[in-house]
């Protein structure tokens, strides 16, 4: 009987220690999961102050460069391609379309040179060029919490629990080589 009861106890601590590390194994996948969520949400909250912004600056445009709307167009059309997007790489495809489109508007801003002193044109280059720096900072938290989700994922024995309950690898915001290089923003 007393040997039974020993076997129980140790069958019940191996049964809790399992329990555990499950738990743990799940509250921490949870919690990359979420993460990845967040930093996901400020990428899209960068994107969509860069895309609030573009109006602005393609209407200060427009007074001085009325018959270069195929450059503005362009622009217009990029903007309405990131409201749309829904996963990281289609976010990346709109976003290559748009840094071709700021880069000819670069070209036709330098043929105006009163423009390019107005100060409502340089506070909104100002604007555009910070809003592209916390879009580069945005992509890179992303991707590296994605990453670690991914990791964890992947790696035995957590890749099981992982399945078991649905978790799942996440797309990497990757951009084009269009748009590796921030559109150049400095009139001067």
């Amino acid at each position: 009987m007393k040997k039974s009861w020993i076997i129980g106890i140790v069958i019940g601590l191996v049964v809790l220690l399992l329990f555990l590390g499950l738990g743990g194994t799940y509250n921490s996948l949870v919690r990359l999961d979420e993460n990845v969520d967040a930093n996901w949400a400020q990428v899209e909250n960068q994107l969509k102050r860069r895309a609030d912004l573009l109006p602005n600056l393609v209407n200060t445009v427009k007074g001085y460069a009325s018959h270069e709307s195929e450059v503005l167009l362009g622009i217009t059309e990029a903007r309405s391609g990131i409201q749309k997007a829904g996963t990281p790489g289609e976010y990346a495809q709109a976003e290559a379309q748009l840094t071709s489109a700021l880069q000819r508007l670069n070209i036709v801003v330098e043929n105006y040179p009163d423009l390019k002193a107005n100060q409502n044109f340089i506070r909104l280059q100002d604007e555009l060029a910070g809003t592209e720096n916390r879009i580069a900072v945005a992509r890179r938290d992303y991707n590296e919490s994605a990453r670690e989700l991914n990791t964890r994922v992947r790696r035995f024995p957590t890749n099981i629990f992982a399945n078991m309950f649905g978790f799942e690898e996440r797309e990497y915001f990757e951009v084009s080589e269009s748009d590796q290089e921030l559109p150049e923003v400095n009139f001067e």
